[in-house]
């Protein structure tokens, strides 16, 4: 297993630190279904505003039903497609556009959604699986193939696998693979006071 831990400023959590997004998954090894259920659970407990829970997920397991699978898989756009294909479980986060209780906008649906991805990312990294969050996909190809109603927004796609090699990767991809984790400094993201005062890390 490739490691890229994350070289923070101060220490952090070292599921976070050690979490990354690979793209180099074993096409041999299905995940087994206790894991699956696991990464739902995870989800599950997540917060959300008034406890909504606004996220729905759809996965598709390329060996329970290969066609399905093939479905979801033809709904990501081609760069994504040629790194993918070895993932053995692909997974939809979709966020809710309105409270259940009344109805009413919930313009916190995506936010809340984007948190219980997370708790799957970390949760599969726990368990030995690399999860890869993307944007490169047809949201309205995959309304039509699999029913989504308007009122849900489909956010990402998740490649979710184990780890291989990264030289089975193409040439452009085991570039990406192998290259270090970047982030910004403190300083870029994080204020302290007013806007634009940077934090200061002492």
């Amino acid at each position: 297993m490739l490691e890229k831990i994350a070289i923070s400023s101060v220490r952090i959590d070292q599921l976070i630190a050690r979490r990354w997004s690979a793209r180099a998954f074993d096409k041999s090894k299905s995940i087994e279904p206790e894991k699956i259920l696991a990464l739902c659970e995870a989800s599950r407990w997540a917060c959300s505003c008034f406890n909504d829970q606004p996220w729905r997920f759809i996965y598709w397991n390329k060996f329970e039903n290969p066609e399905a699978y093939q479905k979801a898989f033809n709904c990501l756009d081609e760069w994504n497609q040629k790194w993918v294909k070895n993932a053995p479980l692909l997974i939809v986060s979709i966020a809710g556009s309105k409270f259940i209780h009344n109805g009413k906008p919930n313009r916190w649906g995506q936010y809340d959604t984007g948190a219980a991805t997370i708790n799957l990312c970390l949760q599969a990294f726990s368990m030995g699986l690399y999860a890869h969050q993307m944007g490169g996909f047809s949201i309205e190809k995959l309304r039509q193939e699999f029913n989504i109603p308007v009122e849900f927004t489909p956010m990402a796609m998740i490649a979710v696998g184990y780890p291989a090699v990264p030289e089975i990767l193409d040439e452009e991809y085991y570039k990406l693979e192998i290259k270090g984790r970047e982030r910004k400094p403190l300083s870029f993201n994080f204020f302290k006071d007013s806007w634009n005062t940077p934090i200061v890390n002492d």
